[in-house]
């Protein structure tokens, strides 16, 4: 049987650190929320996982991102209970651990090191559109150096990133603002068009799009509101985090569905046709709408909040690998070097482990990199809605924490739904996730459970403790 987490024993020098591993808590709501929202970066979703979902979905994207930010409703209500029931920086892995068992909570740790580390440079790869009024690059060396600039970054005190990424955050909402109003003022067809179901195919012919397309693409969908869940990570860093987790990931998902899905339905009814459409040039959208001066604007915002993108999900991503150090998940030497703290109080060495790898990813086939993550983050999603069901067990019904409504009705759908979106993505990324995933479960059978006493033991800081 798979072993549940007791509550962590009194904090000890080896569970919590010793000062020099512990994370500060250092930001308020607000600051969290910029994080947060940032990590979402809904500019740099619209402008670079968007035109693919157009190239699939046609009129039909904005009806797939909607049913898409339904279901992240149901999946943030899982997330705020959670994330205040057990606020660790580790995140999902720390929430399935404690209330499905170990190996449901080491292989969530995996399916999330996934989407950590693959995301960042699909979203750094489109630096190079947006930058090319001034200079033509290489995708891949311009998304490289994203993510090397994105890691120096996440060296720093994380107060002062909370202050970077505010700015470069109030730059993409309002490049996502003038693509909304150029669109509507441009329009082309009527709201009508948003559930007329149809893609450009070959030869100018007009395809439908078929319910099975739409559910395909969900995966995607839930990928375009993901961030979110950075709250979760965030919470041993934030002053009041059974009260601030659940108010930012619940407003992040409000506010990163307008950013997103109001220009989403303002470009599909100004595109000029659905050829235009399909194939996604938001740039040259932007610039017939309005002037070339305009579309240099806008692009370069998009850029910035790439960049932008790129610094939150390196500090995100290092928080996890940090906090799974700290739970002992690798050999000693291992966790030794990846729970050092550095002078800014920042996870230096798990900073550098993910922002580096993310650099090389760059050089990757895309549409690999988006399947995986796109199965990746769907089968995380349903974990973690298992985890929801059984959060009221025992003495955990009794913890002081956020409670979702309509429980357990929510978890139930979300898992019949999440499990069917799933069996309907491409079998080769599948197979390359499910691959991946059965690797973990040998190093768990082989490494971590003969090691259960000493290794692998989540636990909560103890400021945290209920």
């Amino acid at each position: 049987m798979t072993d549940t987490l007791r509550p962590a024993e009194p904090a000890s020098a080896e569970q919590t650190g010793d000062g020099q591993r512990k994370l500060k808590r250092s930001i308020g709501v607000v600051g969290g929320t910029l994080l947060t929202l940032s990590c979402v970066t809904p500019a740099s979703t619209l402008f670079v996982v968007v035109p693919d979902l157009f190239g699939t979905l046609g009129t039909a994207t904005a009806l797939t991102i909607a049913i898409g930010s339904l279901l992240c409703i149901a999946v943030a209500f899982c997330y705020a209970e959670l994330g205040t029931l057990i606020p660790s920086a580790g995140g999902e892995y720390a929430m399935v651990s404690t209330l499905a068992g170990r190996l449901a909570g080491w292989l969530v740790f995996v399916l999330s090191l996934l989407v950590v580390v693959i995301v960042p440079p699909v979203i750094a790869m489109g630096t190079a559109d947006y930058i090319a009024p001034l200079v033509h690059v290489d995708p891949a060396l311009t998304g490289a150096g994203v993510m090397l600039l994105a890691t120096l970054a996440g060296l720093l005190d994380l107060r002062a990133n909370a202050w970077i990424t505010g700015v470069f955050l109030v730059l993409e909402v309002i490049a996502a603002a003038v693509v909304a109003v150029l669109g509507f003022s441009h329009a082309h067809r009527g709201a009508g068009s948003l559930v007329s179901m149809e893609v450009a195919g070959a030869h100018g012919r007009i395809d439908p799009v078929t319910a099975a397309l739409v559910v395909s693409g969900l995966a995607i969908a839930l990928f375009v509101t993901q961030g979110f869940s950075t709250a979760v990570y965030l919470s041993e860093e934030l002053e009041h985090p059974r009260r601030d987790v659940a108010r930012t990931v619940l407003a992040t998902l409000a506010i990163s569905t307008v950013i997103i899905l109001v220009p989403v339905a303002a470009i599909t009814m100004g595109a000029t046709d659905l050829k235009e459409l399909t194939g996604g040039d938001l740039s040259a959208m932007v610039t017939a709408w309005s002037s070339t001066a305009v579309g240099t604007f806008v692009s370069l915002c998009v850029a910035l909040a790439i960049v932008n993108a790129g610094i939150v999900m390196v500090i995100q991503n290092s928080r996890v690998l940090f906090a799974s150090a700290r739970d002992k998940a690798w050999p000693t030497p291992v966790n030794n070097l990846l729970s050092r703290l550095g002078r800014f109080g920042s996870p230096w060495v798990a900073t550098l482990t993910v922002g580096i790898p993310g650099a090389l990813l760059c050089f990757v086939d895309l549409d690999t990199l988006y399947g995986v993550t796109g199965v990746s983050v769907t089968a995380m999603y349903l974990l973690v809605a298992v985890a929801a069901l059984l959060g009221r067990r025992d003495s955990h019904g009794h913890t002081p924490a956020w409670r979702m409504p309509l429980w357990p009705a929510v978890p139930v759908l979300l898992i019949a739904v999440l499990g069917y979106v799933l069996v309907q993505q491409e079998p080769v990324y599948l197979l390359w996730t499910g691959g991946i995933t059965a690797v973990a479960t040998l190093y768990w059978a082989l490494y971590l459970r003969p090691r259960r006493d000493t290794h692998w033991l989540v636990s909560l800081p103890e400021d945290a403790r209920g």
